[in-house]
């Protein structure tokens, strides 16, 4: 391969292969189970030559050993893992909050594909997941990807030891940030539905003979699904400017 490339770039390049191959295999959007596989080794390789010029200078050298090669290979398929894994976590306050606006207007029980998971959910977590993935792509929030991959090597260079308590760290904070931020996207319904049961608890207690419940079932669906139209806009708003956030941790490159 010499009259093409040396040893050392093939080295350079196998180790950008590894870690963004695994990025981009926990991407969401690009690295879901719909997509080919193909399609994401391709886009692996074309950025691993694109950004062998900008990072190059941070990879170690080949190593003399079999044994060094694996262990570096191995190394940056982790990192790349936790990286891919923390960007995909953060998605889950879609689906947080999509599960509880199904329990709140009496939709739960209506069970569609999810396409983001393996098995099914809540017809509207799947459509807020959904609606998640379009808004990254159709607010240019993907090109952020690329920043946060070039800024990982300055952040975790392959040269620098691996810290695994800081990406524990980050994990368990994205995840607890993920929760409570799918709370707080459900809070119109769930406002909206605390008032509504306490009016049909009254109404129960007022007029015992009123049958309450033939009444609120089709009031709660109607009303609850109208609130949760109205907040769409805010809530993919507020998911996408959170989500940005999180990306630029690793672009600035600091972990905290």
């Amino acid at each position: 391969m010499e009259p093409y490339a040396t040893v050392d770039q093939v080295w350079a390049g196998g180790l950008l292969f590894a870690r963004l191959g695994a990025i981009i295999m926990l991407l969401p959007g690009i690295g879901e189970a719909y997509v080919p596989a193909r399609i994401r080794l391709a886009l692996a390789l074309l950025l691993a030559m694109a950004l062998y010029p900008v990072v190059g200078h941070t990879l170690p050298a080949l190593p003399p050993t079999t044994g060094g090669m694996v262990g570096w290979i191995l190394r940056e398929v982790a990192t790349g893992l936790a990286i891919g894994a923390i960007l995909r976590l953060f998605t889950s306050a879609l689906m947080t909050a999509g599960e509880i606006v199904s329990m709140q207007t009496t939709l739960g029980f209506s069970q569609t594909a999810n396409p983001m998971q393996a098995a099914p959910g809540s017809t509207l977590s799947a459509f807020l997941v959904l609606l998640g993935v379009t808004l990254i792509f159709a607010t240019d929030t993907h090109h952020l990807f690329i920043g946060a991959m070039v800024g990982s090597y300055e952040m975790i260079a392959p040269a620098k030891p691996l810290v695994a308590a800081d990406f524990s760290e980050l994990a368990v904070r994205t995840m607890s940030q993920s929760f409570l931020l799918g709370v707080q996207l459900a809070a119109p319904v769930l406002v909206f539905a605390l008032v509504f049961n306490l009016a049909s608890g009254l109404v129960a207690r007022v007029m015992p003979s009123f049958q309450v419940y033939f009444a609120a079932a089709p009031l709660s669906v109607l009303l609850g699904l109208s609130v949760f139209a109205l907040s769409l806009g805010v809530l993919g708003t507020v998911f996408i400017d959170r989500y940005r956030a999180l990306i630029r941790v690793f672009m600035g490159g600091a972990l905290g």
